[in-house]
């Protein structure tokens, strides 16, 4: 006959500590005080076992371990602790899924492992117990609504300790905790874990599981309750947090209502939450504000892997007196780069579009060429947790070498759409994200030509497990589809090069080859690249730092059968830091032959 034994939730017992009986004697006065005796120990605990994670489990988690110390313990209180002992080895088997254990104990006293020698047990953990069957029972409005009937059959699905899978205490609670996470996340926020039950069956070594889910009612959201919109308005936090009434709970939807809040930047601080005492048929939402103050200054000083140090100066201004739009004025100073520019943006409308307007000046010294430009652009824009869109007219103008006859002005109409998919911003571990720029203009003065120009990108995270970390695969490629190019402004034209491109080479250094050996943009562009990034463990724990290997290729070139790839490969850390991450690259140049370190702070897609 079987015997049934129900297993309690056992977790490692608490080790308390012993309190040492002091020793006081006298010694002479010396200048250095001298550290007392060790306490000898009574006996040495070795625990072997041929899997080294039931090793190390057992040696740390047997109270035998407290003991050790206790010069005066006799044979017979050994006897009886080591009786405990093996009790004790046995429940914490029975945590990980081990019902059946042959424990070997024995004593060696031909050491100098303490007064009653070197205490040693011999483990043989024999097989684990296997789920054989996982019985559920559903309570409250989930069971008879139809409507939720998709969510109950993705809990049962997803559930990650099905029949035939491995028994253990931790991956009962896992399991079960995911269920009601699954739960909790739409319709039913203050579901629950009514019942649950694992009754292991020792001599099939099989574990049958119970599990009885109490959902209470179906929530759906009512009125938003604003405490903190004062300077900005309620009005705009209710387009930006986009929660209807009448719309059905789903936790993630309040989440990406906060994080709308927050990055529209007139909020330092944003709290979205369900009033808990709410009637479940219209439940009010609770929003939370703290008010960005209505001016800001911020003043840089850092400095930049290939153009050394650099100073800057921001302004943001939440409500402009009489347009009420948001300005950000910047202004930053290097050897390489003087950029100044004005950005004006709307409140969000009913639907988060926002017209916008901005202007940019730059100054920049390329590896060998100086470029003064300009851009105005006016257009509207949308920013989604995932899908961003904007159109917008723009007028673009370059000066290359100082010489004024190379002034090339362009006027057009351009449209941008990106979408990502990634599991974690700012550390994203594993997603994808694709970025397209379409655009259709005609170049100024006295020759007009019409031109197209196109850009798309992409961002491949490929996880490759734990300890191994991940792939990541970076594709950029575009064009200028024109008669003739000779006209256009620079800033419409390719380069590349540099830290998000190819590293190893300066910024905007690989292009194509004129006469008089400067480097100019031209209208085909191509570039990818393969990184592995790797996490860094100390001691077999998981730290803020990675490693990554990389190689790089661009090429540029105005002609299709003339892009010659430049190849950059090379070794770097990144850091998880509290202001993103931070990349670290030491690459070589093949072309080149030369090393170039690659310094950037955060994660844009």
């Amino acid at each position: 006959m079987a015997v049934a034994v129900l297993l309690a939730a056992l977790g490692p017992a608490a080790l308390a500590p012993l309190s040492a009986m002091a020793q006081t004697t006298e010694t002479p006065a010396t200048l250095t005080a001298q550290p007392p005796p060790a306490s000898p120990q009574a006996f040495g605990l070795e625990v072997r076992s041929s899997d080294e994670g039931i090793r190390d489990y057992l040696t740390q988690h047997l109270d035998l371990q407290r003991y050790r110390s206790l010069s005066d313990l006799d044979e017979t209180e050994l006897a009886r602790l080591l009786r405990d002992a093996d009790v004790q080895a046995r429940e914490l088997l029975g945590t990980l899924g081990f019902f059946k254990p042959t424990l070997s104990w024995s004593q060696d006293k031909s050491g100098s492992t303490g007064n009653l020698g070197l205490v040693r047990v011999d483990v043989d953990p024999g097989p684990a117990a296997r789920v054989s069957e996982v019985q559920w029972q559903w309570l409250g409005d989930v069971a008879d609504d139809p409507q939720a009937r998709a969510q109950l059959q993705a809990i049962e699905q997803q559930w990650t300790l099905p029949a035939g899978e491995t028994f253990s205490q931790n991956a009962w609670s896992r399991a079960k905790n995911q269920a009601l996470r699954q739960l909790l996340a739409e319709r039913y926020p203050w579901g629950r874990i009514l019942h649950s039950l694992a009754l292991v069956d020792e001599p099939s070594n099989q574990v049958r599981l119970w599990l009885t889910l109490e959902s209470g009612p179906a929530v759906r959201l009512g009125a938003l309750q604003i405490s903190g919109a004062d300077k900005y308005g309620a009005t705009q936090v209710e387009r930006l947090a986009r929660l209807p009434v009448g719309q059905v709970y789903r936790q993630n939807d309040l989440l990406e209502a906060q994080q709308r809040l927050v990055t529209s930047g007139f909020y330092d601080s944003v709290f979205v939450s369900l009033d808990a005492e709410g009637n479940p048929a219209q439940a009010p939402v609770k929003v939370e504000l703290k008010e960005s103050l209505r001016q800001k200054w911020v003043l840089g000083l850092g400095v930049r892997s290939d153009s050394g140090a650099r100073v800057s100066a921001e302004h943001t201004h939440h409500s402009v007196p009489g347009l009420h739009w948001r300005s950000v004025s910047k202004l930053s100073v290097d050897k390489d780069l003087q950029s100044a520019s004005l950005d004006l943006l709307a409140p969000p409308d009913a639907s988060l579009w926002r017209w916008n307007t901005s202007a940019k000046f730059d100054r920049e010294k390329l590896f060998d060429v100086s470029l003064q430009s300009q851009r105005w652009r006016a257009g509207r824009t949308q920013l989604g947790e995932r899908v961003d869109r904007s159109y917008f007219a723009q007028y673009d103008s370059a000066r290359l070498q100082g010489d004024l006859q190379l002034q090339r002005e362009s006027i057009s109409a351009n449209y941008g759409w990106t979408w990502r998919n990634f599991d974690s911003l700012p550390f994203p571990s594993r997603g994808l994200g694709v970025g397209v720029e379409l655009g259709s203009g005609v170049t100024l003065g006295d020759q007009r030509e019409p031109y197209v120009r196109w850009l798309v990108k992409g961002l491949g995270l490929v996880p490759l497990g734990t300890s191994l970390g991940r792939l990541a695969v970076r594709a950029e490629i575009g064009s200028v589809v024109s008669r003739d190019t000779s006209n256009l402004p620079a800033t419409q034209l390719f380069w590349t090069g540099g830290d998000n491109s190819v590293r190893g080479y300066a910024p905007n250094s690989i292009g194509v080859s004129e006469a008089d050996g400067i480097t100019a943009p031209g209208r085909y562009l191509a570039a990818g690249s393969l990184e592995w990034q790797r996490p860094i463990r100390i001691k077999g724990q998981a730290t803020d730092w990675e490693s990554a290997v990389f190689v790089d290729a661009g090429a540029v070139a105005n002609d299709t059968g003339q892009l010659q790839p430049q190849i950059g490969y090379g070794v770097g850390a990144r850091w998880r830091s509290p202001v993103g991450p931070v990349r670290m690259d030491l690459a070589y140049a093949q072309v080149l032959r030369k090393l170039r370190l690659h310094l950037s702070v955060g994660f844009t897609f």
